[in-house]
């Protein structure tokens, strides 16, 4: 349950929710009437690799500050998927890098159905960091 007070120019975090783990602990942190902030915007997804690098880019160039992908980790039902995408985002890093966007405004966590703590720490981290930094300046 995100809280009350979304100021108007306070920084957007997108999560990518995998439907089988995280997205079940994103759930579970509403159901504990535990509140995050405002900023938040949690999309259900069924593997995060099936977003190709360009999708950061167009969240980063429409206004998103940053970008947590909670995934199973090891754990993916879809064999190979983790890896993929672990590879995938080691590719946005490299461009990332070279167009200088701080590499912090993207992280991969392992988050599971019953991870409250671990979801709340991913999103407060992350927006500290979006309220330091600002939002994203895109070069190249």
């Amino acid at each position: 349950m995100a809280s009350q007070g979304n100021s108007k120019g306070e920084g957007k975090i997108l999560i990518l929710a995998t439907e089988s783990c995280a997205y079940p602990g994103a759930d579970s942190v509403g159901q504990a009437h535990s509140s995050y902030p405002a900023n938040t915007y949690i999309l259900r997804v069924r593997a995060p690799v099936l977003f190709p690098e360009s999708f950061y880019f167009d969240c980063f160039r429409k206004g998103i500050s940053g970008i947590i992908i909670m995934s199973c980790g090891e754990e993916c039902p879809y064999e190979g998927a983790y890896h993929a995408l672990a590879k995938r985002l080691d590719n946005v890093y490299k461009k990332m890098k070279a167009m200088q966007l701080d590499l912090r405004r993207l992280r991969l966590t392992a988050i599971c159905t019953v991870c409250n703590r671990a979801f709340l720490n991913e999103v407060k981290q992350m927006n500290a960091l979006i309220q330091e930094l600002g939002p994203p300046q895109l070069s190249a």
